[in-house]
């Protein structure tokens, strides 16, 4: 008698396109495939700012409005506030080794993990598959996307 295991499968929905919102979607892929999980991330809305080539090395982190980062909203607000947020996490990130967001992204595609970018989020940002860069593998609908999450975990970041 054959044991038949099916394949563990995540499925990562990348929202925000923050410098300090796009790890955890880049993160978790990449433990999932670190631990031999196939993994897909989807980048919709804002996100498809972690995916294009004219944003992926210019994301800031958003400060304004934001409860955890310790800073008052007036402050927050203040001109040139989100890049000194963004070079000084920039800083501590690479005192750890963190690769940056490209790096992650070419990461990702090397180990396997599969890269869409969400087709009404790119109509609405009026952006093409050539504004993206080459890791993402297809722009594909909400449907296509719940059709390839079927049997994985879904998680929103």
């Amino acid at each position: 008698m054959s044991i038949t295991t099916q394949q563990r499968k995540v499925a990562i929905i990348c929202s925000h396109g923050g410098l300090d919102e796009a790890y955890p979607s880049l993160i978790l892929a990449n433990a999932a495939r670190q631990s031999g999980i196939e993994a897909f991330v989807f980048f919709t809305f804002w996100g498809l700012d972690v995916i294009t080539e004219g944003k992926v090395d210019h994301l800031h982190v958003n400060l304004a409005g934001n409860a955890s980062s310790g800073m008052p909203t007036m402050l927050a607000g203040l001109p040139g506030m989100e890049s000194f947020a963004a070079s000084m996490m920039k800083k501590q990130m690479q005192e750890l080794d963190l690769p940056s967001v490209r790096e992650m992204l070419l990461i990702l595609d090397e180990s396997g993990a599969e890269l869409f970018a969400c087709e009404l989020a790119m109509k609405m940002f009026k952006r093409t598959q050539k504004d993206l860069v080459p890791q993402v593998k297809d722009v594909i609908t909400a449907g296509d996307f719940y059709d390839m999450a079927e049997g994985a975990q879904i998680i929103f970041t």
